[in-house]
């Protein structure tokens, strides 16, 4: 098993697109990139911190590469925004695919790199690529948060306007 980290703005709406796909062990919504340890969310939502709200998955390579899970990951976002993503606005909610390894860092570098000439967007690409760092899970009202309340996750994801923008451009 491997593990890969992605921050494409709330962690809620990363979780869906990864989940029950063969090879795929675990999603955990969680914090990482900060300078405080083990924080909140109420830490992390004050935009101070430094943390992304990111998603961690666990994965069998073998199963599921990598790269497919960069292709998974850049139509759930909006990688020429850096203040956020939609309707969250924040340094929380900025986007980056942080990487375990050399071979996941290369790998990461050629798909931001096959967005950025890919016509797509009219603005530049920046979504980061930087080192794994500590990953702390967030809360457990957060985890699978889309089951558990499924009605607000609903209306939250439709009202920030990720899916207009991902329909409108991947």
């Amino acid at each position: 098993m491997e593990q890969a980290m992605f921050a494409g703005g709330c962690f809620w709406c990363m979780v869906t697109p990864f989940e029950e796909l063969p090879g795929i062990h675990g999603i955990v919504s969680g914090y990482a990139g900060g300078t405080i340890e083990n924080p909140t969310y109420e830490q992390v939502k004050t935009g101070t911190t430094g943390h992304y709200e990111v998603v961690q998955i666990t994965y069998d390579p073998e199963l599921f590469p990598y790269e497919r899970l960069l292709e998974l990951f850049w139509p759930q976002i909006d990688p020429t925004d850096d203040g956020g993503q939609f309707q969250d606005r924040g340094t929380q909610y900025r986007t980056a695919v942080f990487y375990y390894n050399e071979q996941q860092r290369l790998a990461a570098l050629a798909s931001r790199e096959q967005v950025a000439v890919s016509g797509r967007f009219e603005l530049p690409v920046v979504t980061e690529i930087l080192p794994a760092s500590h990953f702390y899970p967030a809360e457990d009202y957060h985890q699978d948060y889309h089951k558990k309340n499924p009605k607000h996750y609903k209306e939250d994801r439709e009202q920030s306007g990720r899916d207009t923008f991902i329909s409108q451009h991947w």
